[in-house]
């Protein structure tokens, strides 16, 4: 009989949970969606989730406790959903993959360890739902010295690898994380810089919009080129794989201080320069760690941006950009598909993590299990 397992995904953008409801033939793929839920943060969350992402502020670990209920209750709600949609009942759901909303991630600093903390309550998730949650997904790979992320290289390899072709995946988040799959089976995958977390903020705080539709403001604006070489002066971009990041640097105050020193620069200009970063930064990587990629796959709130694919394509010549849909699987789905596959991964204890992309001494079995 096939498997199910649901997947939630909030990422780094905070736009919302991204749910899924996946049927598994034996073996694990392909993957049949059978449905697909998505329901925003309220701004009130949303806001509370951002400030979190940041040091400071007051009685922290009593907000954060109630902004991971809050989380957990949007969760339940999605799960809700992608069964009445689907029709089935929860009964017939193996596990939940709920990943939780990162709001600090330091792999291997301060002590050696380092941590990565993610707001979440599996356990009001299971009490919610009445299904097994599969929550905290990183720290295993953490604490075998590894970066915790990316994840979802594995899942890619699963998914997209093609025998004998070297293929790119690209997943346009708030962060830009880029799966690199060698012809001869390789697989290396690693956080390029910044996506959708500063282009967001940027149009949230010019035009009060949640995002560039299509990026058309980006493309009516000019690249200042100043402003882009201090915006690639950061040391991050150099740094060899592995490597992971996320709001902790790539936050609204690492761009104001990069416009401070600058002349006054029209917004608009701003965000295409925000934009033509965030292109140069994965074509670079492509460039440098798979030369030979012919063809690169993208996903995440990203790929809907007419602007910024085509700024790709401009830095890959050679290489076809297109989105995650040409090979069955919609952008906005695929990383909530793959915490789908990293739950039933667990349920059938076999490693999920991959030292090649994060470092770790060895493949581990990742995550921890909230009964029904």
């Amino acid at each position: 009989m096939n498997e199910r397992s649901i997947g939630l995904m909030s990422g780094t953008s905070l736009d919302g949970v991204d749910g899924v409801l996946v049927e598994w033939p034996e073996g694990g793929t392909p993957l049949r969606v059978l449905a697909h839920v998505h329901r925003p943060f309220d701004e009130a969350l949303r806001l509370e989730l951002l400030a979190l992402n940041t040091r400071g502020g007051s009685d922290e670990l009593h907000r954060a406790a109630l902004a991971g209920n809050a989380v957990a209750g949007r969760y339940a709600e999605v799960v809700e959903a992608l069964l009445s949609s689907a029709g089935v009942d929860a009964a017939s759901v193996a596990a939940i993959g709920a990943h939780g909303q990162t709001v600090r991630h330091q792999p291997l600093a301060f002590d050696g360890n380092g941590y990565t903390l993610q707001l979440n309550n599996p356990a009001l998730l299971a009490e919610r739902t009445g299904m097994d949650v599969v929550a905290d997904l990183r720290s295993r790979d953490l604490a075998a010295g590894g970066q915790g992320a990316p994840l979802v290289p594995a899942f890619h390899r699963a998914v997209f690898a093609r025998s004998g072709e070297a293929v790119a995946v690209l997943n346009l988040g708030g962060i830009a994380n880029l799966t690199l799959l060698g012809a001869e089976g390789s697989v290396l995958g690693f956080d390029c810089g910044p996506a959708n977390a500063l282009l967001d903020h940027w149009v949230q705080r010019h035009r009060g919009e949640p995002f560039d539709r299509d990026g058309q403001w980006a493309a009516s604006g000019r690249v200042d080129a100043a402003l882009l070489a201090a915006l690639q002066s950061e040391p991050y971009f150099d740094l060899p794989p592995p490597k992971s990041t996320g709001r902790d640097l790539f936050h609204a105050q690492w761009l104001a201080q990069r416009l401070a020193s600058r002349a006054a620069i029209a917004p608009a200009d701003v965000q295409a320069t925000l934009a033509e970063l965030t292109a140069w930064a994965c074509a670079r990587e492509l460039r440098r760690h798979l030369a030979d990629a012919r063809e690169l796959l993208v996903c995440g709130g990203g790929a809907f941006s007419g602007h910024l694919m085509a700024r790709l394509a401009v830095h890959l010549p050679g290489v076809t950009v297109g989105s995650t849909a040409q090979r069955g699987l919609p952008p906005d789905q695929v990383e909530a598909c793959a915490f789908a596959w990293l739950a039933r991964a667990f349920l059938h204890r076999e490693p999920a993590s991959l030292p090649s992309v994060t470092g770790a001494r060895g493949a581990r079995v990742l995550g921890a299990l909230y009964p029904r």
